[in-house]
């Protein structure tokens, strides 16, 4: 069945890859956020990474020189407690991760605790426990539910790739035998929580995105328009290897800008 699409009213987009890389604004990343401005269009900026709180990552985009605003911004760690506040409405959890998913969290109305939890969620951390990963498992064991922020298996570094959430949670899941439910990208349910946040509708709403195997598919399955951008992850070359395709195939975000 083909959707009937409207001009595109509403617009998500990736943040590592398509408006930075290691920490620099790509080339038409500014423009791109002028021109969602100047013409009053709805937006969020997405990203799997769950160490920083929202404030965290607008400083950080600030100082690449991109003006985002924190409520424009949506992780995976807000993502996760939006779905654990519907799901088990002032629960708890005993939690691994940063600040960016213990303050969501908090701000859902959960209690974070390592005494009998409903839930066991893992994030993203630069320093991952044994101890902490033990008592996960033990929990896990004891009954109770496995959420993970993301699937992400590696995290980049200066020095090189760094374990990430879905790297630990494979641990966790070969010492338990309970595999986690994973919120953030490719789960559309990301992408569906950040439209709810924007009041978006699927039929005038894109996703710009550089991976086709979290961006891209995650768009399709969510019912949007796909920008893929070649500025990151996914090369020209390799889009014809996966059984889907983008709705466009773009050189930067810069080409973006007069689509806006």
């Amino acid at each position: 069945m083909t959707i009937e699409r409207g001009p595109a009213e509403c617009w998500l987009t990736d943040m590592d890859g398509v408006l930075v890389h290691e920490g620099q604004a790509l080339p038409g990343a500014a423009e791109f956020l002028a021109r969602l401005v100047e013409r009053r269009r709805r937006f969020l900026v997405l990203t799997n990474n769950s160490i920083f709180t929202p404030r965290d990552l607008a400083a950080r985009l600030s100082r690449s020189g991109l003006q985002v605003p924190e409520e424009s911004i949506w992780t995976s760690a807000l993502a996760t407690a939006d779905f654990l506040a519907t799901q088990l409405p002032g629960g708890s959890a005993y939690v691994i991760g940063e600040a960016g998913l213990t303050t969501a969290l908090y701000e859902a109305g959960y209690t974070l605790t390592d005494t009998a939890p409903d839930f066991v969620v893992l994030g993203e951390t630069r320093t991952y426990s044994f101890e902490a990963i033990t008592r996960a498992i033990r929990l896990v064991d004891a009954g109770a539910r496995f959420i993970a922020t993301n699937p992400d298996v590696t995290g980049p570094s200066p020095e090189g790739p760094l374990p990430a959430t879905g790297s630990v949670a494979a641990l966790i899941t070969a010492a338990t035998g309970a595999k986690p439910y994973f919120v953030g990208k490719p789960n559309p349910m990301m992408f569906r929580s950040a439209m709810n946040r924007i009041e978006a509708h699927s039929e005038t709403t894109v996703m710009i995105g550089d991976r086709m195997d979290t961006d891209v598919v995650a768009g399709i399955e969510a019912g949007l328009e796909t920008f893929l951008v070649l500025t990151g992850s996914t090369t020209a070359a390799q889009v014809a290897q996966f059984p889907f395709r983008p709705s466009r195939v773009l050189d930067s975000i810069a080409d973006v800008v007069d689509l806006v």
